[in-house]
């Protein structure tokens, strides 16, 4: 699986700088960390979003938005974004929001 720097740039862009915030290679792609904790990822088959278990029913009703995906298992609580719902600038924003505010609420690693 091959990066998208693109996205990359667009949820760096979006999230800002903020203390916690780390970057590193995962699931072939990039992801961004806040306190140690996943928060969204970029690779080319779309942006990672974690949601948090019981948060996702409303982003999973957007276009271009499914779950995630671990070989076979649904993995409840993260969604992938495609192109038509990360290119969405509001949709972009309003996902970004909410992995945010789920992951500042746990604790720092």
């Amino acid at each position: 699986m091959a990066r998208d720097a693109g996205l990359e740039e667009l949820l760096r862009e979006e999230i800002g700088q903020r203390p916690g915030l780390s970057e590193k290679a995962m699931f072939g792609g990039w992801a961004l960390l806040l306190n140690g904790h996943l928060l969204c990822g970029a690779r080319e088959d779309g942006m990672l979003i974690r949601l948090g278990k019981g948060n996702d029913t409303w982003a999973l009703q957007q276009p271009d938005v499914k779950p995630m995906l671990s070989g076979s298992r649904e993995m409840q609580g993260w969604v992938r974004a495609g192109p038509g719902a990360y290119g969405n600038d509001m949709l972009r924003k309003r996902l970004l929001i909410a992995a945010l505010n789920f992951v500042q609420g746990l604790p720092p690693k």
